[in-house]
């Protein structure tokens, strides 16, 4: 069943909009013309559903502000990078579905990755959820849980074995995981709407990932969920050598009193086995750490 619209425009053939889309999936990119190209062919590509491919330009002179023009994307701009809180809020206000999706323009989707979440949702059967699919990356990055790949898969530079991977991305073992925060993630709209999206004191957005799983705790979400078959490539592209970063970890512990880490560790069960609904954590040592330590910052 084709899902995408084809037209013509200056004679080449490109996609047009999607018809009842089921995902709005929010996509910044900043100069970052040939990655996000692969990112939204796969998203065309690999997905079950018809989605809303949202992307947020930030500046755009490397020919991206034109390709998603040509392409009929829908799409914000920035004349300069705003970093991802403002790029991802911006772009949501564009959103037409119940169902908001972050993802990074480094990324390739694989087959069925929408699916497996969608199967969540419905089994679910609330609102108040954020979930999240499973990164395959070829290298240890220090983000757990994912799945450090047994080799690389290339990159978008002419090396990129995308038949290689499509035939053994199923191969790696992963079972389903706690603590969703990175993208690509979902969560619904009203909840999205909810926590105000992501905070914009965290720009360009170094922690807004711990601080946007911290609002939805304090929202009541308790459902943090990894599906290890909902799988992604994730290229490790990485944009923030050309940016001046946010001394993120202290302005977390300055607006919640605890450190990021006995969020994730304490508070989500970050990658340990999915055993069912979060619970509140026992206050005892660790957390009389975590608050010790951020009271010291000033």
């Amino acid at each position: 069943m084709t899902y995408f619209c084809i037209v013509v425009i200056n004679n080449k053939q490109v996609y047009g909009k999607v018809k009842d889309p089921l995902f709005s999936i929010l996509v910044p990119s900043w100069n970052n013309i040939a990655y996000l190209k692969v990112c939204v062919d796969s998203i065309r590509k690999n997905s079950t559903y018809p989605h809303q491919i949202i992307v947020h330009v930030n500046d755009g002179s490397d020919g991206t502000l034109e390709w998603v023009r040509e392409q009929q994307i829908d799409h914000t701009q920035s004349e300069g990078n705003i970093g991802i809180c403002h790029a991802l809020n911006a772009a949501s206000a564009l959103s037409v579905t119940d169902y908001i999706s972050y993802m990074n323009d480094d990324m390739y989707v694989l087959p069925d990755w929408d699916a497996h979440l969608f199967t969540e949702i419905r089994n679910i059967g609330h609102l108040d959820f954020f979930l999240s699919a499973t990164m395959i990356e070829p290298r240890k990055n220090g983000n757990d849980p994912n799945i450090i790949s047994p080799q690389d898969y290339g990159d978008i530079s002419g090396n990129f074995e995308e038949e290689k991977l499509l035939k053994e991305y199923k191969d790696f073992p992963m079972n389903d995981w706690s603590g969703a925060s990175w993208p690509p993630n979902v969560v619904h709209r009203s909840i999205w709407e909810a926590v105000g999206g992501y905070s914009v004191e965290f720009s360009p957005g170094l922690y807004s990932d711990p601080d946007f799983s911290m609002k939805l705790w304090k929202h009541g979400v308790r459902v943090f969920k990894g599906l290890g078959k909902s799988r992604v490539y994730h290229f490790m592209s990485k944009s923030l050598n050309r940016i001046e970063l946010n001394d993120g970890r202290s302005q977390f512990m300055k607006k919640w009193g605890i450190t990021p880490g006995y969020l994730y560790r304490s508070m989500l069960k970050m990658g340990m086995p999915w055993k069912g609904r979060l619970k509140e954590p026992f206050k005892g040592i660790a957390y009389g750490i975590s608050k010790w330590k951020a009271g010291k910052i000033i």
